[in-house]
C-alpha cells in the first residue's frame, strides 16, 4: 500500500498499540509457560537479561510459530515424556506430538542466465543503480525497493492425473547462490519451485532447557519417495517452460542446478542440493481430535491436557496449505480472535 508492504504487524498491531489494555514488549525472550497445577497462570520470560514473570488471570496464548511455540511447550513440560525426563525437565503432560508433524515449502531455485535484458544482479551491483533505486522510492514509492523478491507466481501440475496443482513458482529477476550471499555479477533470473503437498515430515526438539540455546532442526526434506519424485518432475517442468518461444530473445542457459543433471534420479539429487526452505514451517503444535495421540491442540486452538494455554499460529495447521502460509495464518488468527472474545463473553 502506497509503495510499502503491508504486514500483520502494520495492519492490526500498529492501529492498536496506543490501547490501555495493551503492553508490547521488545527484546524480550520467552522461556516457560507457568503452571498452577495443570492451568496455565502466566509466562516466565527474559527482558534485557532480566527474569521476568506475567501472569494471566483468563489464559495465555502462545503464537511464537512453528519453531518458538513447540519449543516453549517442550521447556514448560509439555512434549514427549522420555524425550522431557532426559533434558531433566519435569513431565507436565505427556504429548508426543509437540515438536513433530514439520512440514514446509522446500524451493528448488533453477537459475538461468540471460542475454539482452538487465536484471537486479546489475542494478546493485553500481552506485548509479543504487541511487536510482532509492530515489524511486523516496520520491515516487516505485522500483526495487517496493516489491516482493518474486515478481511472478504460478501454480502447476506435476502430472496430468493430479487433480488440483501441487506445485507453486516464484520466479524473481535476480539470482544468488544461497539467501545471504551477493547477487551474481550476470543477468539471470530464478524460477523457484516448491511441492505444495509434501509427503515428508521433520521435527523441532530444544537442546536443553535453556531458553538462549537454538533448537535442533530437522525439515527432512526429500525423505518421502513421492517428494523425490515430484521435485525431478518440478526441474524438468522448469526446463521446459524455459525452452518456450517467448524467452528465446533472451537465450536463457541454465547455470543451476545444470545440464550434468538428466535422469530422474540425478534430478531428485540436484534438488537436494538447490533446495531450501521457503519459510513456510507449519504443523508442529497440530490440531487433531481427542483420540489422535500426537494432537497437541483441540478445534478451539486449546493444548490438550492442560487448561488456560493456546496456540494461535501456523503450527496448529495439521497440514500444509497449497499456497504461501501468511494468509492462511492470519485468517486463522482472526477466526482464534474470534474464538477468544466468544469464550470472554460466554457465548
Amino acid at each position: 500500500k502506497f509503495g510499502m508492504r503491508w504486514s500483520a504487524a502494520r495492519g492490526f498491531l500498529k492501529p492498536a498499540r496506543g490501547r490501555k489494555n495493551l503492553l508490547i514488549l521488545t527484546g524480550a525472550l520467552s522461556d516457560k509457560v507457568v503452571f498452577t497445577d495443570k492451568r496455565a497462570t502466566g509466562l516466565q520470560f527474559y527482558l534485557h537479561g532480566e527474569l521476568c514473570q506475567a501472569q494471566s488471570r483468563i489464559e495465555t496464548i502462545l503464537s511464537a510459530g512453528s519453531i518458538g511455540s513447540p519449543a516453549i511447550l517442550q521447556r514448560s513440560g509439555i512434549g514427549d515424556a522420555a524425550f522431557l525426563q532426559e533434558k531433566g525437565i519435569p513431565v507436565l503432560h505427556h504429548s508426543p506430538g509437540v515438536g513433530n508433524n514439520l512440514q514446509d515449502h522446500l524451493q528448488l531455485r533453477s537459475i538461468y542466465k540471460v542475454q539482452g535484458i538487465q536484471t537486479l544482479n546489475q542494478t546493485v551491483k553500481t552506485w548509479q543503480g543504487k541511487v536510482k533505486m532509492g530515489l524511486e522510492y523516496a520520491f515516487m514509492r516505485k522500483g526495487p525497493l517496493t516489491m516482493a523478491p518474486s515478481q511472478l507466481g504460478l501454480f502447476a501440475r506435476s502430472d496430468d492425473c493430479v487433480a488440483t496443482p501441487d506445485l507453486e513458482y516464484h520466479v524473481q529477476p535476480l539470482s544468488l547462490d544461497k539467501f545471504g550471499d551477493p547477487l551474481h555479477d550476470f543477468p539471470a533470473f530464478t524460477a523457484s519451485v516448491c511441492d505444495l503437498r509434501p509427503a515428508s515430515r521433520g521435527w523441532i526438539k530444544i537442546a536443553d532447557a535453556d531458553p538462549n540455546s537454538a533448537p535442533l532442526i530437522a525439515p527432512c526434506y526429500l525423505t518421502a519417495e513421492t517428494d523425490r519424485i515430484k521435485a525431478a518432475k518440478a526441474i524438468q517442468l522448469t526446463r521446459k517452460i524455459a525452452s518456450q518461444a517467448a524467452l528465446q530473445p533472451y537465450q536463457p542457459e541454465e547455470y543451476l542446478p545444470g545440464s550434468d543433471y538428466q535422469s530422474a534420479e540425478e534430478l531428485a539429487l540436484a534438488a537436494g542440493k538447490i533446495g531450501t526452505t521457503i519459510f513456510h514451517p507449519v504443523g508442529t503444535c497440530k490440531m487433531g481430535r481427542a483420540d489422535d495421540p500426537t494432537a497437541v491442540t483441540d478445534s478451539c486452538l486449546q493444548v490438550r491436557g492442560v487448561q488456560g494455554l493456546r496456540v494461535v499460529d501456523a503450527s496448529i495447521m495439521p497440514t500444509i496449505t497449497s499456497g504461501n502460509t501468511s494468509s492462511p495464518t492470519i485468517m486463522l488468527a482472526t477466526k482464534a480472535a474470534e474464538m477468544i472474545l466468544q469464550d470472554r463473553l460466554g457465548a
